[in-house]
């Protein structure tokens, strides 16, 4: 059944007209399939690709469940939500303070890189909802300062993320301090690989599995497409001159590695063109002044490597570029999230080196459409195009070739009849007869 918009979905009024005031009014195919689930109670394993509204999702039936049930007198926080990065705790509780807008609940964080007095309001014992990293929130549990025993349910955001950053000891531990809730909720950008469902078996209990893909209206609020580039020297030309267009009001450039990184920053500086960065190893202060400044439009350009840019949320993105193709299609996806978020349209471009092309059929194949190559005039490639990017289409072709060669060549073949009296002793050599022997004697009939 088709969710057309939130007041299908039986959220209270205060809610509604917090997603009013946010101008939500449809919601998303993740939003549509995990509301409904989690306000039955159910355990959700939920996965989409980032920007289609995962953090709403688990938010919205949380907070209803707090209006639903709620309790004579404060007390230790119901819900908790783990991410992550500290950023992501962030931007969660802030949404969720914005989707509580109407209502008197209250949201609070526990995160690393704060000092611990700063958390004092977490520990008087009012809070509803607690969003936290895991490293933070383990000491505090550990020192018993933390009350676990009135969480009634646990949210895991961007869970494969945590796996990859080596915190699933961590969280099974904190999932073993709430062992009383109610509920567990675990959403993921995919669901590939065992891992995750290794992990969420441990956690859930029979949960409802939902993979959600963006709607076609929502695939079509960012427009794709890519260049062509000689080299790494054509590729540079080209990023400068699309930052450089009217229409680039915030822009994600994207690199595989942290040594291109530095050398872009410069190379883009070196342009005139002020930007900045954000990498793995960034310690705590510097990556908030890179959001700060793109958040507030001080800086434009923010150039970033995947690791550092997972769960980033920087609003009014107008464009994603890929200076460097990612290695997979789900971090394509990632990477492009990144714009056209909370309705708004959004610029996803690609530099593609010839060595990239076979990404870029991958990419394709996934999308389940091919992406448009675009040319600026006075930066046209001067190499040749390789071949399809279709690989099926590729292989097929191959196929066809080596049949016809094969076919050519047994042509060519002159078929000689082998009969069996000149084969069946090949291998048994005779010895040569010594010159004095007398011959053999016929033997007589």
């Amino acid at each position: 059944m088709t969710v057309l918009d939130f007041s299908a979905l039986d959220l209270d009024q205060q809610l509604l007209d917090a997603l009013s005031d946010k101008g939500y009014e449809r919601p998303t195919a993740i939003q549509a399939a995990a509301i409904p689930a989690a306000m039955d109670g159910r355990d959700v394993l939920g996965s989409a690709p980032t920007g289609t509204g995962k953090t709403a999702a688990f938010l919205l039936p949380a907070l209803q469940h707090l209006l639903d049930y709620p309790r004579k007198k404060s007390g230790p926080p119901r819900i908790l939500i783990l991410t992550p990065t500290r950023e992501l705790a962030m931007q969660v509780a802030e949404q969720a303070r914005e989707l509580a807008a109407h209502t008197h609940l209250d949201i609070a964080t526990i995160t690393g890189g704060v000092a611990y007095m700063n958390h004092a309001e977490v520990f008087s014992e009012n809070q509803d909802i607690v969003v936290a990293t895991t490293g933070r929130l383990l000491q505090y549990i550990k020192e018993e300062n933390f009350d676990c025993r009135a969480v009634e349910t646990l949210i895991l955001d961007e869970a494969d993320r945590m796996l990859d950053m080596g915190f699933a000891q961590d969280i099974e531990t904190i999932a073993a301090e709430t062992r009383w809730r109610k509920q567990t909720l675990l959403f993921s950008a995919t669901l590939e690989g065992e891992a995750i469902h290794d992990f969420a078996e441990r956690l859930l209990n029979n949960p409802v599995e939902i993979e959600a893909d963006p709607s076609r209206r929502e695939r079509k609020k960012i427009l794709q497409w890519y260049y062509r580039a000689d080299d790494i020297k054509h590729k540079t030309a080209l990023l400068c001159n699309i930052l450089k267009q009217p229409d680039v009001h915030k822009a994600i450039v994207f690199v595989r590695k942290r040594e291109r990184l530095h050398e872009l920053v410069s190379w883009i500086r070196d342009q005139g063109v002020s930007c900045f960065y954000l990498e793995g190893d960034m310690v705590q202060a510097k990556r908030s002044e890179a959001i700060k400044r793109m958040q507030d439009g001080t800086v434009k350009i923010l150039v970033a490597t995947d690791i550092a840019a997972r769960g980033l949320d920087i609003l009014d993105i107008s464009h994603v570029i890929n200076f460097d193709l990612p290695r997979t299609a789900d971090t394509y996806l990632h990477r492009i999230g990144r714009t056209g978020r909370a309705g708004k349209k959004g610029t996803a471009i690609s530099l593609v080196e010839s060595h990239d092309h076979l990404l870029l059929g991958k990419i394709e194949r996934y999308l389940q459409e091919p992406l448009k190559m675009r040319v600026i005039e006075e930066l046209r490639p001067s190499s040749k195009a390789p071949g399809p990017t279709n690989g099926r289409k590729q292989s097929k072709k191959a196929k066809e070739k080596a049949a016809e060669k094969k076919k050519e060549q047994n042509k060519e073949k002159v078929k000689v009849k082998v009969r069996h009296r000149d084969s069946k002793n090949v291998g048994k050599r005779r010895k040569p007869a010594a010159p004095d022997a007398a011959p053999a004697e016929t033997p007589s009939k």
